[in-house]
C-alpha cells in the first residue's frame, strides 16, 4: 500500500479587526494567528462599522 503524502492545516489567521478568514497554514497544534484583511477599513485599523473618529 502506498502512503500518502499529506499535510495537514491546523492554522488559521484571521483579520483581528473583521473577523474575515484570510488563509491556513501548517502547525503542528491548532493554532489561530491574527493579522489583516484587504479591506479599506481594516487597514486604517477601524473595526466595522465604527468611523475613524472613534
Amino acid at each position: 500500500m502506498k502512503s500518502i503524502d499529506q499535510s495537514v492545516k491546523l492554522g488559521l489567521i484571521v483579520c483581528g479587526h473583521c473577523g474575515r478568514h484570510i488563509d491556513e497554514v501548517e502547525t503542528e497544534k491548532v493554532t489561530v494567528l491574527y493579522g489583516c484583511c484587504t479591506n479599506d477599513s481594516c487597514r486604517r485599523g477601524t473595526r466595522q462599522g465604527e468611523t475613524e473618529n472613534e
